[in-house]
């Protein structure tokens, strides 16, 4: 049997002669009721449109977004996805001295290679100076930072700050996007493949204050969103009531999985305040991994993370008959085993 942690369902399958229909993927923290029921219609629809280039910048996808997340109008550049925002930053953005608040999202390392890991527990360690990247929720414990230390990490530092919040919607908690206009040293980086229920159309933006606007968009390549992801951002963003119905979803399931994995011996869970659960356990996580793909369910290891401690995994929250599956197994793992 092939293991894979690069979260590629397809190719774990192929290798293993599976189905991948078959496997569940508690590796991505994607919403598990999937995309607004109107998307679809409107990716049909707009297939008339795929003969022609889109627009050079989506003008009415980005000022959906600026009034949905009350940000100001031209501050938001939208991509193909938040991890080719997170890397043309990388490349085109910022060449200076980098700063990353750990645990955080593995594509933030691998964009930032050479950045320095700070402790996100630790506030005075965070440098004054270069660029500072933080997660918000955290992307590998899913806990939030306090709004209060975030906003003065902000308004202290004489650098600029990256907040990644590709879980925010998940959360009760305010987005930074409409902060970039009284911050000129702020950039926020959103994800709307997650929260939508999009990950293979592949849409995200970026939200920044007008100097900074003015220079990545310079260096910005032309026709970062499809005509098809377009459409699908509109649509999603008309079901004015999917983000309640997801958040009412994913606080009952998170609660009910919560409460399911904290019986289990060995097992303690971190405060998640998004769709998918932390926990330190007692054996080797790569052991659990393991044991988990055997039972084709796909979840994460996350010993040897920069910033983790001990031997730990993370799993998204799905649907409840998914949820139950995953829970069967960790008894038979953490109980049995």
């Amino acid at each position: 049997m092939i293991q894979a942690r690069n979260w590629d369902v397809y190719a774990l399958s192929r290798a293993n002669g599976w189905d991948w229909r078959e496997v569940l993927d508690v590796s991505v923290s994607v919403n598990p009721l999937g995309p607004p029921a109107a998307v679809r219609d409107a990716i049909a629809r707009a297939a008339d449109r795929i003969a022609n280039y889109p627009e050079v910048e989506p003008q009415e996808a980005a000022a959906a977004l600026a009034r949905r997340w009350s940000a100001p109008a031209g501050s938001l550049m939208l991509g193909n996805g938040a991890t080719e925002l997170l890397y043309f930053i990388a490349r085109a953005g910022w060449q200076g001295p980098a700063s990353i608040a750990v645990p955080t999202s593995p594509d933030i390392q691998r964009a930032f290679p050479t950045a320095l890991k700070v402790p996100v527990s630790d506030p005075e360690r965070w440098p004054q100076r270069g660029l500072l990247i933080l997660s918000q929720p955290n992307a590998i414990t899913g806990e939030a930072l306090p709004p209060e230390v975030l906003r003065r990490a902000i308004a202290a530092r004489e650098g600029p700050v990256l907040v990644e919040e590709s879980f925010v919607e998940f959360t009760g908690l305010e987005s930074a996007a409409s902060w970039v206009d009284s911050h000129p040293n702020l950039l926020v980086l959103r994800s709307l493949s997650k929260f939508y229920g999009l990950p293979g159309v592949r849409i995200g933006a970026l939200a920044a204050g007008p100097d900074w606007m003015a220079r990545l968009r310079r260096r910005r390549e032309p026709w970062s969103l499809s005509v098809l992801a377009e459409a699908a951002l509109l649509a999603a963003l008309d079901d004015e009531d999917f983000p309640r119905r997801t958040r009412e979803f994913m606080d009952a399931e998170r609660e009910w999985v919560g409460d399911q994995m904290a019986e289990m011996p060995g097992v303690e869970l971190a405060p998640s305040a998004t769709n998918f659960l932390f926990a330190r356990i007692d054996r080797r996580a790569d052991d659990v991994f393991s044991f988990f793909l055997a039972r084709r369910i796909m979840l994460n290891s996350c010993t040897g993370v920069p910033g983790v401690e001990g031997e730990a995994i993370r799993w998204a929250v799905r649907t409840r008959a998914e949820n139950e599956r995953f829970v069967a197994v960790a008894k038979e793992c953490f109980c049995e085993g």
